[in-house]
């Protein structure tokens, strides 16, 4: 099994996390989709990270599928519930996270245009879906410790990666200080092997 993706992003960040939970064995490949020559379009037509390639050679992308199968591929530390209340629960927070994930990288690229095309009203939007996002993180996890029920979970891991990513690419955003308690919940996180070894970088 090989996983594909770049080491800066969230998103594989968050299947690797998974793989390491599982503890699941995989070869990584680095790989960056802006680049002109990058492979990842041979594995995935619509030119994302993560893929992974399975040992018959067929992949599966996206990020929410691809943890889908690695949680169901092995039976140990079990990461998403049952199909019921709790399951929703769990795919709700994970729906959260990536979307803030996304207005975060469409805000990045916004500013990586030239000022004078960039767009200030699709900007003010993306930011306001991450204000919003980590507010309703902060309101929802309230003094819980963990995301969803009472276990560790894959909505923990996505807003791990998300809190992660935040931190890396925009550390102007301060919700470390008016969120204390999605704080303390990364930092305790950040505690776990999973995520201590999958730290972004690039």
């Amino acid at each position: 099994m090989k996983l594909i993706g770049s080491l800066s992003s969230p998103f594989v960040r968050k299947v690797r996390i998974v793989l390491a939970e599982k503890k699941i064995d995989y070869d990584f490949e680095p790989s960056n989709p802006w680049a002109g020559d990058s492979p990842i379009w041979e594995q995935n037509p619509l030119g994302q990270v993560p893929v992974l390639v399975l040992e018959d050679g067929n992949t599966v992308f996206d990020s929410r599928v691809i943890v889908e199968f690695l949680d169901n591929a092995s039976p140990l530390a079990k990461l998403i519930p049952a199909p019921n209340r709790e399951r929703t629960e769990v795919k709700r927070w994970e729906a959260l996270a990536d979307g803030v994930l996304d207005a975060g990288v469409l805000l990045r690229m916004e500013r990586q245009r030239k000022p004078s095309e960039q767009s200030a009203d699709w900007m003010t939007r993306q930011q306001r879906k991450i204000e919003a996002g980590l507010q309703m993180m902060a309101r929802d996890l309230g003094g819980n410790a963990w995301c969803a029920g009472n276990a560790y979970s894959l909505a923990d891991i996505c807003v791990g990666s998300c809190l992660g990513w935040l931190a890396f690419r925009f550390p102007e955003i301060r919700w470390q200080d008016e969120l204390a308690n999605l704080a303390r919940h990364f930092a305790k996180l950040g505690e776990r092997p999973s995520f201590a070894e999958t730290t972004p970088q690039g």
